[in-house]
């Protein structure tokens, strides 16, 4: 596999600049070792998870790489702020598995303090004991929440989230290309490295982990169906807390049109899980981006990688030859 040369991967020393999110019940240890295996770097999505889960994914990663004895576990874990604050003493517990474990890089997203949580990180015990201190991902919906997280947090890598993205994001966020663009332009050279989600040469990575969950009804009716910024979905799954401005891009079933009706959200809940005894595509919880018209169907990881890869070395190639 040609290695292509970027910022981001020296620093995680990965040979294609790809990287999964940490999105929660979709982002799991499977996929992310497939993602590192292609090349990549992968995430797991840890908001929901217990102590025991988290070190259940911890093992499998280092049993899927038996290779690295001690050395860091090429992955990344992702936690979500308001689930943290939520539980403090087993987000703390959860934070120093991920600590005793020596994974390369932590992701963080949708917070009101997360600085609190990057200082717990670089502070605890557990960091002092680790023999590799991770990399800290901040998501960032703006470019204030951005500046905010490189010029006083220091974190190592940006992710630049935009409104076309799938699952959880800021309402009032811009579109990837603005927000890449305004950090682009306030951000030194030298400055933390920018992951942008979605990538918009890669059809939103995470629709892609999204695809490994849904079943091919719902694919059918993505590839005809609006998606929609809404709190209606989580609102089906009993989920209040997300912090004020941050809701969810998904499919639009008849829970939105339910919800925008009135029907009370006990009915909904109750509906939700009728339909979801039988999956009825038409009553779904699907989160994806606005490129999920573009799925057609449904691979393992390691060719979605390969796809990506391919794509590109070719686009790059492609821009060389555009020079006299």
């Amino acid at each position: 596999m040609q290695a292509v040369n970027t910022t981001l991967t020296r620093l995680l020393g990965i040979r294609v600049p790809v990287v999964s999110a940490a999105m929660a019940f979709a982002s799991s240890a499977e996929l992310a070792v497939e993602v590192t295996r292609g090349g990549g770097f992968g995430f797991v999505g840890a908001a929901f998870a217990t102590p025991d889960s988290l070190r259940a994914e911890l093992a499998y990663t280092r049993n899927s790489f038996p290779e690295l004895g001690d050395k860091p576990l090429p992955i990344g874990i992702g936690f979500i702020g308001w689930l943290l604050d939520a539980n403090e003493e087993q987000s703390k517990q959860l934070i120093d598995i991920v600590l005793e474990n020596n994974v390369q890089a932590i992701w963080l997203a949708f917070g009101v303090d997360l600085y609190r949580w990057i200082h717990y990180i670089r502070t605890s015990p557990a960091n002092a004991r680790a023999s590799h201190k991770p990399l800290i991902f901040l998501q960032a919906t703006s470019l204030k929440e951005a500046l905010v997280a490189v010029n006083e947090w220091k974190v190592d890598v940006v992710i630049a989230q935009g409104n076309e993205a799938g699952g959880h994001g800021g309402s009032a966020a811009p579109s990837t290309m603005v927000i890449l663009s305004e950090l682009l332009a306030a951000l030194p050279a030298e400055n933390a490295p920018l992951s942008s989600r979605p990538a918009a040469s890669q059809t939103d990575l995470r629709s892609q982990h999204t695809s490994l969950l849904v079943q091919p009804a719902a694919i059918q009716r993505a590839q005809s169906t609006n998606t929609v910024r809404t709190h209606a979905l989580d609102w089906a799954w009993n989920i209040y807390s997300w912090p004020e401005g941050i809701d969810g891009r998904g499919i639009r079933t008849k829970i939105v049109d339910d919800i925008e009706a009135g029907v009370p959200h006990e009915t909904v809940r109750e509906k939700y899980a009728k339909a979801a005894e039988v999956n009825d595509p038409d009553y779904m919880v699907t989160w994806c981006s606005q490129g999920v018209s573009l799925m057609k169907e449904i691979k393992p990881a390691k060719e979605v990688m390969e796809e990506l890869h391919a794509d590109i070395v070719r686009s790059l190639r492609r821009g060389q030859s555009l020079l006299a």
